[in-house]
This record gives C-alpha cells, structure tokens and sequence, in this order.
C-alpha cells in the first residue's frame, strides 16, 4: 500500500484535530492568545512534504519539512513559545498522525507499515531538529539586541548616576542580583559551546538562554526606571501637548494588561461614563500614569476586581482613579509610599522579587509635571484607590 494518499486525504483533519489538542493542553500555555492561523503556522507544509516522502511515486521534498520546520522555530520564539511548549507540539503532531493513519496502515503489510512508521518518526525528528535550530538562533539574536540596549542604557546610567550618589548603593543592590544570573549563565552556555556539546544538550543550553533573558528584561526594566526618574530629577523632561481622547487611551492600557490580568484570573472594570471626551495633556506621560496604576492593581492583587473611574470635576478638572481588592498598605507606610526605592514589607509578606520601590513615584512625579495631584485611600486586607486628579487642559 501507498499510504502517502491516505496522509494526503487526511491532511486537514489531522491539523484540525492537532490545533484543537494544543489548544488542549495546559502545558502549552503560549497558544492560549493565538489565532487558529498563528497556531497552525507551517504545519502544513511539513505535511505536504512529509506525504511526497512517503511516496514510493514522487520525488521526496526533503527541503520543504526544513524550511517550514526553520521558519515554524523562528516564529515561535517571537510568539514567546519556550522550548518545552515547541516539544510538546511536535509530541502531540506525532500522536494525531499516527492515529488518523492506525486504521489504514493495519490493512498493510508489516515491511509497509515499519516503512511508513520508520519514515513519519524520521520526518518529525528532522522538523524538530530545523525548528530547535532556527528558535536557539532567533534566542540569540534577542540576547545580542538586549546586550546591546543594556549597553547604551548603561553608559547613560553612569553619567546620570554621577551627579546623584545618593541612590548608588541602592541601585548597586537592585542591580547585584540579575547580573549576577546574566553572567553565570552566559558563561555555562559559552563554555558548553566551545566543548561541542551534542544535541541531547541542547534543551539545557535553551534554559540558559531564557535564563538570561529573563534576568536581562529585568534588568533593563529596573534601568529604564532609574533612568526615568534620575531624568526627571534632572529637570530634563519636557510635556508634549497634545489632544487627547481619555476612552481611547483607557482601552488600550486595559488591552495591553488583559493577559496579565487574565493569568490572575482578575476582571477588569471600566467606568468612563462621566470621563471628559477630549483633554489637552502629554499623551505618552498619562498614558505611563495609568499603565503604571493599572498593572500595580493587578500585581498586588491576587482574586476580585480591578476598577478604573473617571469623572470630570469643578475647576476645568477631571479624575482618574484605580481600586482593587488586593494585600492594601498600612496607615504608617502611605506616607512613604511615593519615596525612590521605598518597599512595603512585613514578616508574613514581604516585598515581589520584580519591585524596584520606583514605580509610584514615577507616577507621583509625572502627575506633578502635568499639573495635577495623587492620593491614595488604602486598607490592609481590603485594597487601594489611587485617584490622580488633573487639568482638562494644560497651557502650553
């Protein structure tokens, strides 16, 4: 028999029903957000060319299953894909090919169907090597853009830092820890890569990698942070003012922080009933502001809701304010709560391991330079409200 007709015949069911169990699997987390089109990818062109393989009539297209599987690895690290979710696809690709073809390959003869068996195993293996490939390379290339941007960040940083000491052992501190992960890690992937080690490794040098690059993103958001605020401090931030639609601006934040919520399993609420229609403010600034409430809400909280209002004032005002049912702060630490490096902690909870102490006094400093005011009403237990109120227009 030529069960490569058979795999022709079956090809889109067998992608219907390999989507459907990705989506499945829990331990596949990155397909959650994705299209059906974003999730099927080059799949089918690994199957096309895996049914010319199998073939005893047409030239085998070899080539085809290396570069779908190549562009498949690429695509997935830019889909934030890690590399036991990639495994997992092809494991499960294996399994809906195998039995789609059960039925047809026990009507064969043992020597077709090892043949058939021996060729789909090679097929898939080889699609797995080319997309392991093309994923370590575009890993790569991330990590040398972020040593790059780390770089630059960190020749202004230097600069900066020099006419403010105060803050230096802090930041030497915050600073201590990631590089300490970056420069271990990188320097185990390097030294595996010099002795050659076989592909069984592979994997291993991957978590590395990732390693690296999560402590690296940390990093470089802790530097942005400093950055922001020593530059603020320097009197070196200027407003650019332009119209501004609120419910627009309010949306996208509330777009963009969805996943994140989403993973906590927290509801997003959105009041702009009352929010004025158009203000005239620095775009980028008030959106910093509410992204920066937004994402601390759902940081520090972990079951409920998370409430965003807004309401035009007396005065050519108006309000913004963030609620949620999270941990809350207690009456002698609100005072502080907007001080460069300050953290609340306590004995039974202490401080995230990502909190840099800079984030609402950024915010207290953006909402100054805009003209407008901050407070916050928070109980232990119960949760916080932050309420910025600002000027409808600001004069340039």
């Amino acid at each position: 028999m030529d069960f490569s007709q058979v795999l022709a015949e079956k090809t889109d069911t067998i992608i219907d029903k390999w989507i459907a169990a990705v989506r499945k699997d829990r331990r596949i987390e990155s397909a959650d957000d994705l299209s059906y089109t974003a999730v099927k990818d080059h799949i089918p062109d690994v199957l096309r060319a895996m049914v010319t393989v199998l073939s005893k009539s047409q030239d085998n297209d070899i080539q085809s299953i290396v570069t779908a599987s190549f562009q498949h690895g690429a695509i997935r690290a830019e889909q934030g894909f890690d590399p036991a979710e990639i495994a997992r696809e092809y494991h499960l690709l294996r399994t809906v090919i195998f039995d789609a073809l059960q039925a047809d390959l026990l009507n064969g003869t043992p020597v077709e169907i090892i043949r058939s068996m021996r060729l789909i195993d090679a097929i898939i293996d080889e699609a797995i090597a080319r997309c392991f490939k093309s994923y370590v390379e575009e890993r790569l290339r991330d990590l040398q853009q972020l040593q790059l941007s780390l770089t630059l960040h960190n020749d202004e940083l230097t600069r900066l830092i020099s006419a403010n000491q105060e803050y230096l052992s802090q930041l030497a501190h915050e600073l201590k820890h990631p590089l300490t992960s970056i420069i271990g890690y990188s320097d185990l992937f390097l030294r595996q890569q010099r002795r050659k080690t076989h592909i069984k490794d592979d994997y291993t040098n991957l978590e590395h990698i990732e390693r690296v690059l999560r402590n690296g993103k940390q990093l470089l958001h802790l530097i942005n942070d400093v950055l922001e605020l020593s530059r603020h401090e320097a009197g070196q931030i200027k407003l650019q003012l332009a119209p501004t639609d609120v419910r627009e601006l309010i949306n996208n934040v509330c777009e963009m922080l969805e996943p994140l919520a989403a993973g906590k399993n927290l509801k997003i609420v959105v009041d702009y009933k009352c929010a004025p229609n158009k203000i005239v403010t620095d775009t980028f600034k008030l959106q910093q502001i509410v992204t920066n409430l937004i994402s601390n809400a759902i940081r520090y909280t972990e079951s409920g809701t998370i409430i965003i209002m807004c309401q035009v004032l007396e005065n050519q005002r108006w309000a913004i304010a963030v609620s949620d049912s999270g941990i809350g702060i207690a009456p002698e630490n609100q005072t502080q709560i907007f001080e460069p490096y300050f953290r609340v902690s306590s004995s039974d909870r202490p401080y995230l391991a990502d909190s840099t102490g800079l984030g609402l006094a950024i915010i207290s400093r953006l909402v100054k330079l805009l003209e407008g005011e901050i407070k916050l009403v928070s109980e232990v237990g119960i949760g916080s409200i932050f309420t910025v109120t600002l000027p409808l227009q600001i004069e340039s």
